[in-house]
């Protein structure tokens, strides 16, 4: 196809990239949380985030961008078009900035401080079950079950002590 004399790109199916890197995702362990297929000057940039119960490591992120650069390659080989030309592949984690907005987001960071509007007003807490309903947050002390629906997107707030780290008595230290 031309335009004014310049040959134009055929677009990337979105669908049809997600069809090549989902499975292999799942077939590593985890969930394709999010796939953005961009154009990057002559090339393709296709950015794959991915989650897991038992999160993310990189030597995961690693072997998961190896297993889908290969899954590509070889879909572009046996179909041709898939991405024309050049692509650039990024791999990475939700990462902790990310906003909990499904149950199993929720979940996978039990035990964690939180900011969130429930039930209309912001609050602060620490995340203390999840089930398919609810979430139950204790704030300050107070333990609060919110509905899904009656709860926004949550922020992880960050702890300057290592989650699930026992701060060590200065006393036990001194006889250490």
């Amino acid at each position: 196809m031309t335009q004014r004399g310049r040959t134009t790109p055929p677009r990337v199916s979105r669908d049809r990239v997600q069809a090549v890197i989902e499975p292999v995702v799942a077939g590593a362990g985890y969930e394709l949380e999010d796939l953005a297929v961009s154009r990057a000057g002559r090339r393709h940039l296709v950015r794959v985030t991915v989650d897991g119960d038992r999160g993310v490591s990189l030597d995961d992120i690693a072997d998961v961008s190896r297993a889908v650069s290969a899954a590509l390659d070889a879909a572009e080989e046996a179909d041709g078009d898939l991405l024309p030309g050049e692509y650039e592949l990024e791999v990475s984690s939700r990462g902790v900035d990310r906003p909990l907005t499904l149950p199993r987001h929720w979940r996978r960071n039990a035990g964690r401080l939180v900011k969130v509007t429930a039930s209309g007003r912001q609050v602060t807490g620490r995340i203390k079950a999840v089930d398919d309903e609810r979430v139950t947050l204790d704030v300050d002390g107070a333990i609060h079950e919110v509905a899904y629906a009656d709860l926004g997107p949550g922020r992880v707030q960050l702890e300057f002590t290592h989650f699930g780290e026992e701060e060590i008595d200065d006393e036990e230290d001194e006889e250490r």
